[in-house]
């Protein structure tokens, strides 16, 4: 059996957090959720995840300024990051920049295959 893989995710809904959290179980995931983005940097810097889903449009700092943070630790920035957010307009941001940092992007609200496919994709295994 492979080893479980570690998610952080940074949302500031922990509804959504625990609908994700349902949805990753069916996989064994273990998900780590985080409803404020200075606690999900310091998580991320404590558990080293295998992956990190992370809402764009939260308060200070934002999506934006974590995918930066991560960009530039040395530490950090091998972590992919799949991008979970409700404004399609950020979808169309990442895409104009092309933001290396961004693995896959889901938007909400989301289904869960949708989910399982992005998130199993990314990390190699099968859905």
């Amino acid at each position: 059996m492979a080893a479980e893989k570690t998610i952080v995710c940074i949302e500031d809904d922990p509804h959504i957090i625990d609908l994700i959290r349902l949805i990753l179980q069916r996989k064994n995931f273990r998900l780590i959720g985080v409803t404020s983005s200075c606690d999900g940097l310091e998580t991320i810097r404590k558990h080293r995840p295998d992956l990190v889903l992370l809402d764009l449009m939260m308060p200070e700092p934002d999506g934006w300024q974590i995918l930066r943070t991560m960009e530039r630790d040395h530490e950090l920035h091998t972590i992919p990051v799949i991008v979970v957010t409700v404004r399609s307009r950020c979808v169309d941001l990442l895409q104009d920049r092309h933001t290396p940092k961004v693995a896959d992007y889901v938007t909400k609200p989301f289904g869960i295959q949708q989910l399982l496919d992005s998130v199993c994709g990314v990390l190699g295994v099968a859905v």
